[in-house]
């Protein structure tokens, strides 16, 4: 099997047929050379429901897995990652909708340079503003001020390059990547609930010695829930905060990201790769 989509759902009724769907369709994708695993994280609104259809709607390709309650984004996604049979692997929000063909071209750049650990598009809102897709390691500093002020972050990084580029880590909404890699990196921490999955497994990566590479050339559109933001988000922000500080003890760092970076550059060496981009650039 050529691709195995990873998606995960939570009270995601409204959005998830929509990505599915366009998913589907805009990438051709069939029975025959795809899966798509659609983990049901406890949802107590008609998810299940939508996802029920959808399986009918596409047997053999869409694959429900059922949860009772919240797992939360690591231990969920390691689930059907084990379940996961494609060469290449691609794990997805279920607010991001396809407008246009990526996958092709995101593989082909894949198999082209071997040292590419991850590859992710542009992101962007449904009315085309730019999304902020990637970021540099955090350091407390830093991450304080992204929680507070993504918006003016956003809007002040603008449109940017359309040239293909390795960052420090890209936002998990949308990761495309091999089958090979995951073995030798592993699955995600399941000691992160929710946030900084995503950083921590990007560092991993790179540890590893393999590249996070931006295709910001290629879009998607990602209608982002920001559960954080929501009425009741309080409970994500801390999440997310306890998540952060097992983050920081994990990689021994906190206030600078210098010794990470000297870290990783030994390994990019060692490796013959590209460093990764220096602290402060987007």
């Amino acid at each position: 099997m050529s691709l195995s989509v990873v998606v995960l759902c939570y009270n995601s009724a409204a959005v998830i047929g929509p990505c599915l769907r366009s998913l589907i369709k805009v990438e051709r994708l069939t029975a025959e050379d795809a899966q798509i695993l659609v983990v049901d994280n406890g949802s107590s609104d008609a998810s299940r429901a939508v996802l029920s259809d959808l399986e009918q709607a596409f047997p053999g390709l869409v694959e429900p897995i059922y949860l009772p309650r919240n797992l939360g984004t690591t231990l969920s996604r390691n689930l059907a990652l084990q379940k996961a049979r494609g060469e290449f692997l691609l794990l997805l929000d279920s607010d991001i909708l396809f407008e246009q063909p990526v996958l092709g071209q995101l593989r082909a750049r894949l198999e082209a340079a071997p040292q590419i650990g991850i590859i992710a598009p542009r992101l962007v809102f449904p009315d085309g503003r730019p999304q902020l897709s990637t970021d540099v390691f955090p350091t407390l500093q830093r991450k304080l001020h992204r929680l507070l002020r993504l918006r003016q972050i956003e809007r002040a990084a603008g449109p940017g390059s359309d040239e293909q580029r390795p960052v420090d880590y890209a936002i998990s909404a949308f990761w495309l990547l091999r089958r090979d890699m995951l073995e030798q990196v592993g699955f995600l921490d399941p000691r992160i609930f929710y946030a900084p999955e995503d950083v921590d497994y990007c560092l991993r990566c790179w540890l590893a010695g393999y590249q996070v590479v931006h295709a910001p050339d290629l879009r998607v559109v990602h209608a982002a829930q920001e559960r954080s933001r929501q009425l009741g988000g309080l409970a994500f922000s801390l999440r997310h905060l306890l998540g952060l500080g097992y983050l920081f003890a994990k990689h021994r760092y906190l206030w600078s990201s210098r010794r990470l970076r000297l870290r990783i550059a030994a390994q990019a060496d060692d490796a013959g790769l590209q460093r990764p981009l220096p602290q402060g650039q987007p």
